[in-house]
């Protein structure tokens, strides 16, 4: 490693989406492990800030909504880099390429700097994008550290959750949507609403059902309702640590390739994730020593596909839709989770 072992303060940019965040945590505990007593700060959009509302590892999330605006006209890059100038970070972790976040980088006081765009690293296909992330800091933790870090996430109290809500006192966790349900044309990522109306309907009568998803989502759930008995729908109503918490004591988690998968993974929940047009090594959650991921894909000729012209020009999107309820089924019997 370049850098001492007197790091008291660091700086970690990350300003994708949700999944994006919750891949990067490994680091908390990888800094935390190698220094000792760090104060950890985030800069993050606005909204997967709230990731760490409930976590105590994190000292201060500075938030930037606006990537592309230079710093002289932005606000929020400006107290960043203010604030870092006041009291200056040891260590700058970036994990963000783009363009936009160069000037950022370069302007914020921070004596070592590391990651995306500084660390060279070649890209790689065969690994999950969770270890991925972790090679662009890896010139500050060892080897035995880094190779043991993972995704790690805390939601609300209990208590405050069951204050809110009524949970079963066993059953498993229903994510059908993702973040690509209000996109104009075919969602790619999506399973067919009848299957998820058989899935709801078969599963129902051996668990109880808890089924979840965001605000501005509930049009997408009028497809799969009425739902049937010893359902409890809980869209639009859970923040991001209360949902944390509602699929941390779940018997399990079913959805499709989404952030809610990710947080499944990173509290040990099990989770079984449809994979279809996304490759299933890389893009799943990530799978540890500790949790259960079980990435359900067809794995046919044409797959994975996305962002390829092949999705483009797909039109019946059969690497969901001959994913069968059975198959789900059949996957959560295998890990004795019926």
């Amino acid at each position: 490693m370049s850098t001492s072992r007197t790091i008291k303060r660091a700086l970690i940019l990350r300003c994708g989406a949700l999944g994006d965040l919750i891949y990067a945590t490994a680091v908390i505990d990888a800094l935390r492990t190698q220094y000792g007593d760090i104060s950890i700060d985030f800069i993050t959009t606005p909204g997967t800030g709230k990731l760490f509302e409930n976590d105590p590892r994190v000292h201060q999330i500075f938030p930037l909504k606006h990537k592309k605006i230079p710093i002289w006209l932005s606000p929020q890059k400006r107290a960043i880099i203010r604030a870092s100038k006041e009291n200056p970070y040891n260590l700058l972790i970036s994990l963000e390429f783009g363009k936009q976040f160069k000037s950022l980088i370069k302007a914020i006081h921070a004596t070592h700097k590391t990651g995306m765009g500084i660390l060279e690293t070649a890209e790689n296909q065969t690994i999950n994008r969770g270890e991925a992330t972790k090679y662009y800091y890896r010139d500050i933790i060892d080897t035995a550290i880094l190779t043991n870090a993972k995704p790690t996430l805390f939601g609300t109290s209990l208590d405050h959750l069951k204050a809110k809500v009524s949970l079963p006192e066993h059953y498993l966790v229903i994510a059908p949507s993702n973040s690509h349900n209000q996109k104009k044309g075919l969602n790619y990522r999506a399973w067919p609403f009848e299957h998820w109306r058989t899935l709801i309907q078969t599963l129902s009568t051996e668990i109880a059902i808890v089924i979840v998803g965001a605000r501005g989502e509930e049009a997408f759930f009028d497809h799969i309702k009425p739902y049937p008995a010893n359902v409890t729908d809980l869209v639009a109503q859970l923040s991001i640590s209360e949902l944390i918490t509602t699929v941390q004591h779940a018997q399990g988690l079913i959805c499709t390739d989404s952030a809610t998968g990710h947080i499944g993974a990173a509290i040990d929940t099990p989770t079984f994730v449809l994979m279809g047009p996304n490759n299933p090594i890389t893009d799943s959650p990530y799978k540890s020593n500790t949790n259960s991921v079980h990435p359900i894909s067809l794995q046919l000729p044409c797959s994975p596909c996305y962002k390829t012209q092949t999705m483009k020009q797909c039109t019946d999107n059969i690497c969901m839709s001959q994913i069968t309820p059975t198959i789900i089924l059949e996957s959560l019997k295998s890990a004795n989770i019926l």
